[in-house]
């Protein structure tokens, strides 16, 4: 049997009251697991500093619960071939007891869904020193409610890093600091409707959570058709109520296409010549591989492009930082908005990337990650080539998924085929606009999200599924 292991990280319920409580915590969990069949006979568990790093504890913690729990003959231990579960009689099940109102839904036991970086390989301490230096450096005003726009100290650095690494237009005076993407969305959306934007176009395949937003700021959502070359940005010309329309033309999501020059050229005309606006996501355009960068299309017109970036994929969601690099014509009208909603972003936080960023620990960081992406995109490549060399894969010059393509038909039974293993999966359909025409049925497949210790396991459950 081949090793293979779960991933604690999101499944622990641990007392973070100090080390005994964390080795008990640990201790507890791994032993739930081997009860309920979670972890099985022979299973190999992740080496104590591997796992320490997923969990964010120390090696010696995870170590002391290994020992512990090989002492008391849940696990064993042999040079050589690691920490397994140990081969146990089967336990006395309890009697059985009143259904419950509402039933529990055991979590997969590995995860390739889209939208997620890894989320273990936070450069914590990295982090933590630039935090230490910004907050010193901090005057007195920093921790007052300041500028709507942001801190400008994290403006002027972004507008630096967004010319040199995407190709930017970027005047410091022109960006605003969001929460998010979809907090700089939700801004956008309710600045159209103020400028009476009736109708935002969108590409066929996408974030449904984008599409919501924008009908919620009462703008409607027509579609624009999707190939190989990218979205048609020539079919705006007939779209006659359209006045903005939101792009991911670096890497589309999901199917992972660059959208071709031409088209590109198309979509900055159509803006010149209605007056339009290209809501321009850039969301993983650090992260390519076998081709030259494609620079933001912002580039072309600065004037006519509100370009849209976040750390989301590039450090981690839960920082909630990001960023829009406005034509000047629209900054006061955002940051009035954002003053309205939300007067400003963390200052710390805004603080602590201005410093990573000028540090170069950003660059650093963006460089390690494209490397690790890069080994797992080959190795997820080299695996489908030898279980299922029928499948096209596809999208995969840069981002942190692939799209695979199944028989038509397929996807559905492929993606509960993949729960019965334990395994969550993303199918094409997800991302399909309710007015697009259905396509060719994929998946969706995430080599970004999971973490060392999960990925192996991953991997080895897809190639189950595909075989």
């Amino acid at each position: 049997m081949k090793d293979s292991w779960a991933t604690f990280g999101a499944d622990l319920h641990i007392d973070p009251a100090g080390v005994a409580g964390l080795r008990a915590g640990l201790m507890n969990a791994l032993r739930e697991a081997v009860r309920t069949g979670r972890l099985t006979p022979g299973t190999r568990l992740p080496s104590s500093r591997t796992l320490a790093a997923d969990l964010g504890i120390a090696r010696n913690t995870v170590a002391d619960a290994y020992a512990e729990l090989v002492a008391e003959g849940w696990l064993t231990a042999r040079q050589g071939s690691g920490t397994r579960v140990a081969q146990r009689a089967e336990p006395r099940r309890p009697a059985a007891t009143a259904p419950r109102s509402r039933p529990v839904r055991s979590r997969p036991a590995y995860s390739l869904m889209p939208g997620s970086p890894d989320l273990s390989t936070f450069p914590r301490a990295d982090w933590l020193k630039a935090a230490r230096r910004a907050l010193t450096a901090a005057p007195n005003e920093a921790f007052g409610y300041g500028d709507p726009r942001g801190r400008i100290e994290l403006r002027t650095v972004l507008a630096d890093y967004l010319a040199r690494a995407r190709g930017v237009y970027a005047d410091p005076q022109r960006i605003v600091i969001c929460s998010g993407f979809l907090h700089g969305l939700m801004l956008m959306g309710k600045v159209l409707r103020k400028r009476r934007v009736r109708e935002v176009a969108v590409e066929s395949y996408g974030l449904a959570a984008h599409w919501n937003l924008l009908a919620d700021a009462g703008l409607r959502t027509p579609c624009l058709p999707l190939d190989g070359l990218g979205s048609r940005t020539g079919d705006l010309n007939g779209m006659r109520g359209v006045g903005a329309v939101l792009m991911t033309p670096a890497h589309q999501f999901p199917t992972g296409v660059p959208l071709h020059p031409d088209r590109r050229a198309a979509a900055v005309d159509w803006a010149r010549s209605t007056g339009g606006l290209i809501l321009e996501d850039d969301y993983d355009g650090e992260f390519r591989y076998d081709r030259q960068p494609v620079g933001a299309l912002q580039g072309l017109d600065p004037e006519r492009v509100v370009y849209m970036g976040t750390t989301s994929k590039s450090l981690a969601p839960g920082l909630r930082l990001a960023w829009m690099v406005l034509p000047q014509e629209l900054v006061k009208e955002v940051a009035e908005a954002k003053g309205e909603i939300d007067w400003m972003s963390s200052a710390p936080d805004q603080l602590t990337l201005a410093e990573f960023i000028a540090s170069g620990a950003y660059d650093r960081h963006v460089r390690s990650m494209r490397l690790r992406y890069r080994r797992r995109r080959d190795q997820l490549v080299a695996a489908l080539a030898e279980q299922a060399p029928a499948l096209r894969i596809s999208g995969i010059a840069a981002g942190l998924h692939a799209v695979l393509e199944l028989p038509d038909g397929n996807e559905r039974s492929v993606i509960q085929a993949a729960a019965f293993q334990g395994l969550a999966l993303e199918g094409m359909a997800r991302f399909r606009h309710a007015d697009a025409e259905a396509g060719n049925d994929a998946l969706v497949i995430s080599y970004g999200a999971p973490t060392d210790s999960a990925w192996s396991g991953a991997l080895e459950a897809l190639c189950r599924v595909l075989s």
